[in-house]
């Protein structure tokens, strides 16, 4: 790799960055840290696409990171309800508090690091992106990029971090950044990437190959092992009782339908209204509906006509719209 490898990349962000909320257009001062964070942290495991949206009612309505951590956990919360992976919203509230305590954002990776919920990814785009830092933000699309260039089969973070450190110019680390992350999301795509319109493709051993597609060799993946469960849906008077998960573990802190624990055994048989069907990143889960008279642990009375407003994560806000689906059809 040849510095012109690394100029034609940033000329190629230049003429084609994608204007997101969270960013700042090329040649314009660094974006706030607390957008540059609030965006990382949505965006892991999640779409640009669904991030968007919800990234800009957060920003709305907490437009700084003192705003965020004097908010209350359950409203940030249920403003997170449909993300998924809600332990991330837990480190938010937990992050936000710290940097506040801190007085700010730590500006170099390391101390980045330092902060609840923050790896190694998050930590050197935030230092790259909003405070210039020659960090090396790796993430799966990064990777990618970075073995189809040298042609590696098998890969290892430490060497990919390396190989993009030796890339990266001593400025405009931000760009860099960002032009590898939408390089890897828009061109060198994992299935049929678009060589054609690479500016590395000059470069790319994998291109040279003829099977760019074959960098990285993609790994196996594990058996998703399933589970069953219950939940009750107790209603009076035109409102129904929610519970809120415990703080830790699964759907932490969320609302919820209160409910059996969640086992590979099946339960008994039972006169379930509805069923759901959800797949987590470890497992997947078969939910059933099944009513009750009285309520089940510690929770309030929901109405349910602002139903959507009591921040439901998405298994729970579809188990309800099943029920509510079926009295309808009945």
């Amino acid at each position: 790799m040849t510095a012109n490898t690394a100029a034609r990349l940033l000329q190629h962000y230049v003429d084609n960055f994608r204007s997101l909320p969270w960013r700042s257009p090329p040649g314009s001062p660094p974006p706030d840290p607390y957008r540059v964070w609030l965006s990382e942290v949505m965006l892991q495991q999640t779409t640009v696409a669904t991030v968007w949206p919800r990234f800009e009612r957060f920003v709305e309505r907490w437009p700084t990171v003192e705003a965020l951590a004097a908010a209350s956990d359950e409203a940030i919360l249920a403003e997170w309800a449909g993300l998924g992976y809600y332990a991330r919203a837990r480190n938010l509230i937990a992050c936000a508090r710290e940097v506040v305590r801190r007085g700010g954002f730590p500006t170099t990776a390391a101390q980045l690091r330092k902060l609840p919920g923050i790896g190694a990814y998050t930590s050197a785009a935030i230092a790259a992106i909003a405070f210039g830092e020659r960090a090396a933000a790796v993430d799966t699309n990064v990777e990618r990029v970075i073995a189809r260039l040298h042609s590696l089969r098998q890969i290892s973070r430490p060497e990919i971090e390396r190989l993009t450190l030796e890339l990266m110019p001593a400025d405009k680390p931000g760009n860099f950044v960002q032009a590898m992350m939408d390089l890897g999301a828009t061109i060198c795509r994992p299935r049929n990437p678009r060589c054609e319109a690479c500016p590395l493709a000059r470069d790319c051993a994998a291109f040279a190959s003829g099977a760019p597609e074959a960098f990285p060799e993609r790994r196996n993946r594990a058996s998703r092992p399933h589970r069953n469960g219950l939940a009750y849906w107790i209603e009076r008077g035109g409102s129904v009782w929610l519970v809120r998960r415990p703080a830790s573990g699964l759907l932490g802190g969320m609302a919820a339908l209160p409910g059996s624990d969640w086992s590979e055994a099946k339960p008994s048989q039972v006169n379930a209204i509805a069923s759901v069907r959800h797949v987590f990143t470890h497992f997947s889960l078969d939910l059933a509906i099944v009513p009750r008279a009285e309520p089940e642990g510690e929770g309030w009375w929901q109405p349910l006509e602002s139903l959507a407003e009591a921040g439901l994560p998405t298994l729970y806000r579809r188990a309800a719209e099943l029920v509510l689906a079926a009295r309808e059809a009945a």
